[in-house]
Parts: structure tokens; sequence; C-alpha cells
């Protein structure tokens, strides 16, 4: 079974926790899969990865316990076929606005006849030519999410969910925030009412849909809403966030004073 699929079977009532992975870096993505993050999206549409550097992120990811999802950059079945090869084996695909392209990016996922899909004997997806009958049974391992990021996509939700092959559903609340007129807000209460009903129409079309918060207050409302899977930020957002609390604690109180000695060349701390 595909990975993700069984991700989601699995995990019942509680919502598997994701997180983004957008700092391009091998040794980076493998840490966050072993801080305990359940699926985990190698992020190639606002990162910059190339296919080998997906390939070494697979690897990486592949350490740990953290499901890997590959983003590709747009619904591109040449994309999409070199990810598969070396290795990807559920996709995101951005921007999926009507039935036609959801179709499209579920084609490019699966080998003729069912789809378009190059043929490859030795690429890393198949172990070198070592999986038997690969190219005859790959396809019931591949899985598709399509991310909905406008109005006119949520308005096709029940027609694109029922598109065969289609395993998942994704909001993406920052895309859908200013497609909706409220660039980088994404808490207005149009967003997160149209974010409840896309949970809500989803749940009710028995299709599995996700969606991403910066904060764990925030994936927790998205969680209330009914959503079955949920990301929070991202390594990069991580890692900032953390750095500039350590900046902002060492700028105040007796951390300034330390800092300052530090700058005249006195030292403070009795070393």
């Amino acid at each position: 079974m595909n990975p993700f699929r069984q991700l989601i079977r699995a995990a019942g009532h509680q919502a598997p926790i994701g997180t983004w992975i957008s700092s391009a870096s091998p040794i980076v993505a493998e840490a966050m899969g072993h801080a305990g993050f359940d699926w985990g999206v190698i992020d190639m549409e606002h990162a910059p990865l190339d296919t080998m550097q997906v390939l070494q992120m697979l690897q990486a990811v592949g350490n740990t316990k953290m499901v890997p999802v590959v983003r590709v950059p747009w619904n591109d079945p040449v994309m999409v076929k070199r990810v598969l090869d070396v290795g990807a084996s559920t996709v995101l695909f951005p921007f999926v606005q009507n039935t036609a392209e959801a179709a499209r990016a579920v084609a490019a996922t699966r080998y003729p006849p069912h789809g378009i899909r190059g043929m490859s004997n030795l690429s890393r997806a198949s172990r070198f030519g070592t999986v038997a009958n690969y190219v005859t049974t790959a396809d019931a391992g591949m899985g598709v999410i399509v991310q909905l990021e406008t109005p006119q996509a949520l308005a096709q939700l029940e027609d694109i969910a029922g598109v065969p092959g289609v395993d998942a559903l994704f909001v993406g609340p920052g895309d859908l925030s200013a497609s909706m007129g409220h660039v980088g807000r994404f808490t207005h209460p149009d967003v997160l009412g149209a974010m409840a009903d896309a949970a809500r129409r989803a749940k009710a079309a028995a299709k599995p849909i996700g969606t991403i918060g910066g904060s764990a207050d925030l994936v927790a409302q998205y969680r209330a809403m009914g959503y079955d899977f949920v990301a929070i930020a991202s390594d990069m957002g991580l890692l900032m966030n953390g750095a500039r609390a350590a900046v902002q604690a060492l700028r105040v109180g007796d951390g300034e004073t330390h800092v300052h000695s530090l700058q005249t060349g006195t030292r403070t701390d009795g070393g």
C-alpha cells in the first residue's frame, strides 16, 4: 500500500502531523524526520531543489519514520516522471483547478494504459531493476494529493475529489487567502469560513483533506474543523522562530549586558 494512504488510514481520529521541508538540505530533512513528524513535504515549488537533490532528500528521510511527500513545482508530467523515478511515491500537485487537471495529475503517476508515465527499468524506484514486475505493480503504490488554492477550485471540490486516483485534497491557506483578496491574512473570517466548508464537504465526499498552519493554535483550529492531516510551519520557519527568539532573549535584561560585553571585548561570564 502507498505509505501516505496507509498513514492516513492508520491514524483514526488523530490527524497525522507534518511539516514542510523547504531548506533543500538532506541533513535538515533527516533531522526533521527524527523530530517525530509523521509526514513531511519535500518542496520543489518554493525551494531550490533539482531532481538529484530530491533523490538525496528521499535517501535522508528514508532513515526516519517520516513519510515523504514530494510537491512538484507544477502539474507537469515530465517533472513527475523524474521524481517518481528517483523514488517519490506520493506527489502533491499545486494549483489544481478542475477535474481535467486532477486527471492529468493522476495520469502522470501511472504507466500505460492507465496513464502516461514513461518506462524505466533501472530507476531507483525499481531498486535499480531488482523489484520483480515493477512496471506492472507500481501504479498501486502511487499516491496523489491535489492542492486547491482558489475559490474556483473549492467550488469544484466534490468533482475533483471524485476523480479516480486522487487520494487526498489539500487546501493551501496562503494562496487561498490571496485569491480571496486577503493577501497574507490566513485567519480572515472569510478564509477560515471557506476552509471549514471545504473540510465539511470533503468529509461528506469521504475524501481525506489536509492543510498547513504556522502555529500550534492555528493547526488545532484546523483539526477542529475536521482536517484529516495537518502540517505545522516548515523547517526554515521553525529554525527562524527559534533563532529569532534566542537573539531576542539575549537583547533584553542580562542578555543585553552580555552581548554588549562581547562587542567591547570584555567578559562577564568569568571565562
